[in-house]
């Protein structure tokens, strides 16, 4: 019974935690859908080594989870970023950000706050090489949009204006009807609108603009997530619950503990800031700072939502190379940074204090509640009625 208890505790407070978060990457995800074209994506984050360094610069200071990360990276993809840059933003955004650096320097030092971040980047970089060797045969293609009927009636009138047109060859008359009716809305508007007018139309389309990300993020993007995160934190919770912390500090340090810690974090949800205390109350129990690194690259890169989306966003191919390129980075890192430090007889011994809430649990309980609400449809369109 008490572990019950604890599990549905640890489970509230991983939901607590994630939800804000979350909800921030949907908004983000939402608008981006809206304002940012598909071109600009496309054209920055296609294909090519350089869009994979872009994806992680971009991605790196993003204060987004592993969870926050998921519909923002999906959204990516839909928007035309090849898979390797999609790679890359995945690993970079959960595995620092601003607010985690700064945690890192409060609770470890300078030495883990400069080393964090700059192992972050190579880390997606590299990953995200890793994914570009894949032949694109063997790379699913991203699920095509659910809300491309609103586009259809762009692509029909502009139809509709050729065809008009070629009508048109035949009698210069017909050209003339055309090329009035064409301009003529734009000759009236241009004539008699106001400049509050022209702001109250800017502002118009600003507001619906803005409601129609809204609007996706809370329910296209929130279908395609929700059973995969669901998972994840059921899973995370598992671990959290029966996982001692005992197992892992029997295996002290070196190449077999970063292993050990490899397996563990993978399937774990954990974001970046929430990482570093853990991780320093990992050195302080006696494990290397090398190998509490291994748990704060690959504990929020990775978890069992993330993998779920990856699979079913660009396939199996690109999962493993993805798990790959985390682990090798995450353990090469880790023992590159646990020479440095015995090289130049360096000795992380700050006073390493527990973490304070950074946002309160009530907040995060609420957040995780809407996104309940969002994820079930009836309940949802009376939300969205109201």
């Amino acid at each position: 019974m008490e572990q019950l208890t604890a599990l549905a505790t640890n489970f509230l407070d991983l939901s607590a935690e994630a939800s804000p978060w979350l909800l921030l990457g949907l908004v983000i995800a939402g608008l981006m859908k809206a304002w940012v074209p598909s071109k600009v994506l496309s054209k920055h984050l296609g294909q090519g080594k350089l869009a994979i360094v872009k994806a992680a610069l971009i991605g790196a200071p993003l204060p987004l989870c592993s969870c926050g990360v998921i519909p923002v990276a999906t959204e990516l993809r839909r928007s035309g970023a090849s898979a390797s840059a999609t790679s890359s933003f995945l690993v970079a955004t959960p595995e620092t950000g601003i607010d985690s650096v700064s945690v890192s320097y409060a609770l470890l030092g300078p030495v883990f706050a400069i080393y964090r971040p700059i192992a972050a980047i190579m880390s997606a970089i590299i990953t995200g090489l890793l994914v570009s060797g894949i032949k694109n045969e063997d790379i699913k293609s991203s699920p095509p949009d659910k809300n491309t009927t609103k586009g259809c009636a762009k692509t029909n009138s502009q139809d509709s204006v050729k065809k008009t047109e070629q009508v048109g060859c035949c009698s210069s008359k017909k050209v003339e009807i055309v090329e009035e009716v064409i301009v003529k809305p734009e000759s009236t508007a241009s004539c008699c609108a106001s400049k509050n007018k022209t702001a109250a139309v800017t502002k118009n389309q600003f507001l619906a603009k803005t409601k129609q990300g809204i609007y996706y993020a809370s329910t296209t993007l929130i279908d395609d997530i929700i059973t995969w995160l669901f998972i994840g934190l059921v899973f995370a919770s598992l671990v959290r619950t029966f996982l001692p912390e005992e197992l892992l500090l029997s295996y002290g340090s070196g190449l077999p503990a970063m292993l050990l810690m490899v397996l563990i974090s993978i399937p774990m949800y954990i974001c970046a800031t929430a990482s570093t205390p853990i991780a320093a109350g990992f050195i302080m129990a006696g494990l290397s700072p090398g190998t509490a690194l291994v748990f704060m690259m690959a504990g929020p890169a990775t978890n069992i939502s993330t993998l779920g989306v990856i699979r079913n966003e660009m396939g199996n191919a690109i999962l493993i190379r993805y798990l790959l390129g985390v682990a090798l980075c995450a353990i090469g890192f880790a023992l590159l940074l646990d020479f440095a430090l015995n090289f130049y007889d360096i000795n992380i011994s700050e006073q390493m204090q527990h973490s304070h809430e950074l946002l309160p649990k009530w907040f995060g309980l609420s957040c995780a509640g809407l996104i309940a609400f969002l994820a079930i449809k009836p309940v949802r369109k009376l939300l969205i009625r109201a």
